[in-house]
């Protein structure tokens, strides 16, 4: 039996897990959900897990929130940076793969069961071509997109989509992205599409004001997305659900921009934040912003959507990742 460390590292957790690699199939266990405020580092968060379990692996494979360009890594929200060698080294490992965490996320959709996945539009079946684009919301948004098929094999193309200007329609996402430019000088989609984009969506819509007058955070409170999500939920707190119903409008055009740019026959949505709230999403504007591309809107009328479920996509997708590399 030969052990590997896999491993997604978020802006708000870090996730291990060890996969056998002589098994028949992608496989994960001894999963561990470090938060990474109680870690001074990447390198700190492994080491203690690795203390956890027991183990010494000679190789991993760790799919980080960042572009991966060179030995330098730097999260995008979280304040970790580290050099892939000195990792490599200080761990002990004779190989260690560095991959997006949206790649990996990427990865993990040939693995993935009909029980993994909610089918929200269209063929209700798992892709078995590409392209597929792969996107979601979470301390970040990710992008990502799968490509190739089940004959003759799959490759990711990682991305930084999730970076793209945001584009706003009609006069309420006009009010929120104006605020947010106040506060931030530009905005992206990832500014709207997780978790503090839900807290900032609210900010704006309960009180528009304070957004080109602050840029700052006195002033403006914040809630919790979880609260958002549950108030929305809940149904009585109208500003909430006004948030949440615009986050999913949101995310259907950047869904059916993916989409287009992608040439996508099929879209799979990931991230801690959507599968909180399916049925929510299905009755929502999200299709029919999805659809709202003018003279291309039955072009993506074929193109299915799916949210995935599985708890540790990432990680899955990281032992995908690690064992696709064996092979190449």
């Amino acid at each position: 039996m030969t052990h590997a460390l896999i491993a997604d590292i978020g802006g708000t957790n870090a996730r291990f897990a060890l996969t056998d690699l002589d098994a028949a199939q992608p496989n994960m266990h001894a999963v561990r959900t470090l938060p990474c405020c109680e870690y001074a580092s990447l390198q700190h968060a492994a080491e203690a897990y690795l203390a956890d379990v027991g183990e010494k692996p000679s190789q991993a494979a760790i799919a980080v929130a960042c572009p991966v360009v060179g030995d330098a890594i730097k999260l995008t929200n979280r304040a970790w940076a580290f050099s892939r060698s000195e990792l490599q080294s200080v761990l002990g490992f004779e190989r260690l793969d560095v991959i997006n965490d949206f790649g990996a996320v990427a990865w993990s959709v040939p693995a993935l069961s009909d029980a993994d996945v909610v089918c929200l539009h269209g063929d209700s079946a798992l892709p078995q071509r590409g392209p597929v684009s792969v996107l979601g919301p979470g301390t970040g948004l990710g992008v990502a997109m799968l490509v190739g098929d089940d004959a003759s094999g799959w490759q990711v193309v990682e991305t930084e989509g999730g970076h793209v200007s945001f584009a706003p329609l009609g006069e309420e996402e006009h009010l929120i992205a104006r605020w947010m430019t106040a506060r931030f000088g530009r905005t992206s989609n990832e500014r709207l599409l997780c978790g503090v984009g839900l807290s900032h969506i609210d900010a704006a819509l309960r009180d528009p004001g304070t957004g080109p007058s602050m840029l700052g955070d006195a002033g403006t409170v914040l809630r919790e997305p979880s609260a958002i999500v549950e108030a929305a939920l809940e149904g009585h707190d109208l500003n909430a659900r006004r948030t949440l119903a615009r986050f999913c409008a949101v995310l259907g055009s950047v869904a059916g921009d993916c989409a287009l740019v992608h040439g996508a026959k099929s879209v799979m949505i990931a991230g801690g934040i959507v599968p909180r709230f399916i049925p929510f999403l299905q009755s929502s504007a999200f299709r029919e912003r999805f659809l709202a591309k003018g003279r291309f809107a039955a072009y993506l009328e074929s193109v299915s959507i799916h949210v995935i479920t599985h708890p540790q996509p990432g990680l899955l997708g990281a032992a995908c990742a690690l064992r696709q590399g064996q092979t190449a």
